[in-house]
């Protein structure tokens, strides 16, 4: 097995939306779908752009897809040779991991295309295709080239106004609907063979057909290169796009090419985790870094990553909590310039976070549960459909997921003690976590008869319990939070004007003190048996079987939370909460505690989210069962190889990559399996390798220094790498 090829053979246009994300090429900047050439909107081709969002009507606001520019459909004496428009006699498809090329190879009978495209990892901008014509009988071919605006969008459409121009580049621009952001998409194509050349435009977009007679035998080429811009990139974006598209036709596909798999292996030099010992955990690895990778924003600084990365619209491209607690990790300790531009992300639309709190009359930072740009909220009230009465549910994410702002201030004080980087605090990241720590104190409810405080009408992790006191998840990410904000002060010693400044600012005088009592005073968790009551009330429901709930549903789409779901009365929960806890805050409880924790949730955890998986591996191995976590590493590590996860949420469309479980899958290698802790500034190990693998390397970066970690069954090993 070539553990860094992912190939499918056979051709179903019912597997077009799973297939589209499987055989993804992107490069952060945007992300290519892994559909045919040819393919049409029935096919779900997208460009999707990172960090550019349209509303139209009132429909949900969701990320812009760009026209298609990398357009290629070929004729063979007056018929067409196109996937879901002629059987092929045989196709087949592969995504190379390693240096992140989408191949095809279809035979179609009296012809056979064979492609190869990029979204380039040297120029972001920048897309290739190279596509090769073999024929097997003579006759008359028809070559068409183009940029194609029959484009999927899920709540479109977002273009609008389009203008085309010919000529030895191609262009299309058009405007988004609200903010009237242009988008342009220039192609240029080279040929080995000479045709007679004509233009066409029409409402599906600009082409160049190249019409010639083949004969049996003969083999042509043509190279397409198109280029993206948009008018927050450039003040001339088609133009700029266009010198983009001639320049690369010049320096040829081949060129292009070996720029991109340089940048890729400069990429995996910093990262790449190997697994020896079994080939499929190997391919689920790269496939688990190759997609998380491919959608980091390395060219922007201030982007983070949408929870569906760019593989298409669902989740509104929103930036979720997955962000600093799923992706963080893998970059914070291979790549931290990407982890400073998740969290420069937080620290630009802190104005975002306060104006939501405002709206729901409390003070302080109140971070949006599904953050647009400027960190706009993108949730709206009515996140599901029912799946009977076909009307929206209203659902309490936006209101109640108070915790998002404890999670962005524990990866900006993750960040700080694993890079030793104090920079990004400086530079508002200290800002950030005070006025969080200020939200949990206006947020807090008092009790004068106890002296506690608690935290009533919340949601955890577990989305199918709403409006629950005390979940014991955000209640420890609250204190963490305060802690964190007194703990700035140690931080800020050898600044103490600039840090007594920054509390002036912040008219912090009154907040301090009151922080500091409140830390001492949440509400801690009911406990029954060494177990940690999930919220309370939780050891109350009705204490049933997966299967038993499972057995109630009525429709396989039916959402499970809720008022009228089937788990909203049970103790089954969604994903990991109490033990996502435990996973983020290992130094807060012992073996024994976790194990016991471990053993009672799991049974009663559906994995109904791809967030869930790695938090039960990683406290496996914890506890020394690394058994435990094995299958869950492979289920969370393989889910992008085999299409798997949920499609659907009630009548909403929920399907994507999941880069979650992307990073999921690094946390249990490197965390879970290697052990890899960080301790006084300095990472150190406690093992726990199943027996499934012989070996695991990765490399890490801490305080600028870079070392190679290396774990077998004999132990694990720390050496400082060279530069």
């Amino acid at each position: 097995m070539d553990t860094w090829i992912l190939r499918k053979t056979g051709f179903d246009p019912q597997d077009a939306p799973t297939d589209g994300n499987r055989f993804l090429c992107a490069n952060g900047y945007m992300g290519v779908r892994g559909v045919p050439e040819e393919a049409g909107s029935a096919l779900f081709p997208a460009v999707n752009l990172a960090g550019i969002y349209d509303q139209y009507q009132d429909r949900w606001r969701e990320p812009v897809n760009a026209p298609n520019a990398l357009f290629i459909q070929l004729s063979f004496n007056g018929q067409r040779m196109a996937l879901g428009k002629r059987e092929p006699l045989s196709h087949e498809t592969e995504i190379d991991y390693r240096h992140g090329i989408y191949r095809r190879e279809t035979e179609f009978g009296p012809v056979s295309v064979r492609s190869e495209r990029i979204a380039s990892m040297a120029e972001c901008h920048l897309l290739a295709d190279r596509y090769q014509i073999r024929f097997t009988q003579d006759g008359e071919m028809a070559l068409q080239t183009g940029i194609s605006t029959d484009i999927w969008d899920i709540n479109g459409p977002h273009l609008f106004d389009f203008q085309f121009e010919a000529g030895e580049a191609l262009l299309v621009q058009a405007i988004t609907g609200q903010k009237k952001i242009t988008v342009a998409a220039a192609q240029s194509a080279v040929c080995d063979f000479d045709g007679t050349e004509s233009f066409a435009q029409d409402d599906s977009g600009l082409f160049r057909t190249l019409r010639r007679y083949v004969k049996k035998g003969d083999t042509l080429t043509v190279s397409v290169f198109g280029a993206i811009y948009t008018s927050l990139d450039d003040p001339e974006p088609g133009r700029t796009a266009q010198m983009l598209c001639m320049e690369a036709k010049k320096k040829g596909f081949d060129t292009c090419l070996r720029a991109h798999k340089d940048a890729w292996e400069q990429i995996w030099e910093r990262c790449e985790m190997r697994l020896e010992g079994d080939e499929a955990a190997a391919r689920a690895m790269h496939a688990s870094q190759y997609h998380l990778n491919s959608i980091a924003p390395r060219h922007a600084g201030n982007l983070s990553i949408p929870a569906r990365g760019l593989s298409g619209q669902t989740y509104k491209g929103a930036i979720f909590w997955d962000s600093e607690i799923f992706f963080f990790p893998m970059f914070v300790y291979t790549q931290p310039e990407i982890a400073r531009s998740l969290l420069r992300y937080r620290i630009e639309t802190l104005p975002g976070a306060l104006k939501k709190a405002r709206e729901y009359g409390f003070r302080g930072a109140y971070y949006a549960w599904e953050s647009q740009e400027g960190g706009e909220e993108g949730c709206t009230n009515f996140n599901v459909v029912d799946v009977f009465t076909h009307r929206p549910v209203r659902t309490y994410f936006r209101d109640k997921q108070i915790h998002i702002s404890g999670d962005i201030a524990y990866a900006l004080r993750s960040y700080y003690e694993i890079t030793g980087d104090r920079r990004l605090l400086e530079e508002g990241g200290a800002r950030v976590i005070l006025e969080c720590a200020r939200f949990y104190l206006s947020r807090a409810n008092g009790h004068l008869d106890t002296e506690e405080a608690d935290f009533a009408d919340v949601i955890g992790p577990d989305e199918y319990h709403e409006r629950v006191t005390n979940n014991a998840f955000t209640n420890h990410m609250i204190r963490h939070c305060l802690e964190s904000a007194l703990r700035l002060k140690q931080i800020f010693a050898d600044q103490p004007e600039w840090f007594e400044d920054l509390l002036k600012e912040l008219h912090y005088e009154k907040d301090w003190p009151l922080i500091q009592a409140l830390c001492g005073h949440i509400r801690a968790p009911k406990t029954r048996d060494g177990v940690i009551e999930q919220f309370d009330g939780y050891f109350d429901l009705e204490d049933c079987s997966l299967d038993a709930v499972r057995a109630r549903l009525r429709d396989p789409r039916e959402y499970w939370g809720g008022d009228h779901g089937v788990a909203g009365t049970t103790q089954i929960i969604k994903q990991a909460d109490v033990i996502a806890m435990m996973a983020l805050f290992p130094g807060d409880f012992t073996d024994q505690q976790t194990a016991v924790n471990w053993h009672y949730y799991e049974p009663r955890t559906e994995h109904g989210s791809s967030l869930s998986a790695c938090m039960y591996a990683v406290t496996a191995c914890r506890i020394g069962r690394p058994e435990l976590a094995w299958e869950l590493f492979m289920k969370t590590a393989d889910i992008d190889v085999t299409g798997g996860g949920k499609l659907w949420a009630g009548e909403i469309y929920i399907g994507g990559t999941h880069p979650a479980s992307n990073g999921g899958a690094w946390m249990i290698a490197a965390l879970g399996f290697a052990g890899l802790q960080m301790k006084n500034g300095r990472p150190e190990l406690h093992p726990n390798l199943p027996k499934e693998l012989q070996r695991l390397s990765f490399p890490i970066t801490v305080n600028d220094e870079t070392y190679l970690i290396e774990v077998t069954h004999s132990g694990g090993t720390i050496r400082r790498m060279k530069c």
